[in-house]
């Protein structure tokens, strides 16, 4: 199948996966989001190593449970997708040893779990999924969850927040300095703070040009 050639060379484990790797409606986190992830992941994993098999079981089901960003179980989605994992590879007749690693990874990749992930196959992962919060698909995917949440683009009076609280789901612009600006300092390996600090410096781009058109 397409889908499946598309993540070589783990096109076998893709093609058992992927029908497992999304729910919902969530176009900030469908299958274009875990092929980006996985994408990144192949470049971090070409040079900083690890299990490449752990590790793309991992991208593909690390959003395998869809849960709203308004959703007040958000901190615990990447949680719930490490326990549905855990049953999925159970079934495909992964081991103990495996399944624990791809569930640790896919735990602790979450921005909003504020867990420290231990192994080297979590570290490409959280890497990997940061990558595409930031950069251009980034800012895209801010303004399309904005629209999901129905929150503004700006404060038409202070857009830049200089006389007001910032509030990211009132205003989707808001979510760049809430958020966004502050994953670049956390990355994890060494080749994805290098490909984080290229995305970043455009991040920050997008936001003068659209500061300077409003």
């Amino acid at each position: 199948m397409f889908e499946a050639k598309a993540f070589s060379p783990f096109e076998s484990l893709a093609a058992e996966l992927i029908p497992y790797a999304t729910e919902g409606d969530d176009g900030s986190h469908d299958l274009a989001h875990i092929l980006r992830v996985f994408r990144n992941a192949m470049r971090i994993h070409a040079t900083e190593g690890g299990n490449g098999r752990i590790l793309s079981a991992a991208v593909l089901l690390h959003d395998c449970v869809a849960v709203e960003k308004s959703s007040p179980l958000r901190s615990k989605a990447s949680a719930l997708a490490a326990q549905k994992a855990s049953g999925i590879l159970k079934e495909l007749g992964w081991t103990a040893e495996e399944i624990a690693a791809v569930a640790h990874a896919i735990t602790t990749h979450s921005f909003s779990a504020n867990i420290t992930p231990e192994t080297l196959e979590a570290r490409i992962l959280q890497d990997s999924d940061r990558l595409d919060a930031i950069g251009m698909v980034g800012a895209a995917r801010c303004f399309y969850i904005g629209g999901r949440m129905a929150s503004g683009l700006y404060d038409p009076f202070d857009p830049a927040a200089e006389h007001r609280p910032l509030d990211d789901r009132r205003y989707a612009i808001d979510h760049f300095q809430t958020k966004l600006f502050k994953l670049a300092d956390g990355f994890q390996t060494a080749a994805g703070r290098a490909l984080a600090a290229e995305r970043d410096k455009r991040l920050r781009d997008f936001l003068a040009a659209f500061m300077d058109e409003i």
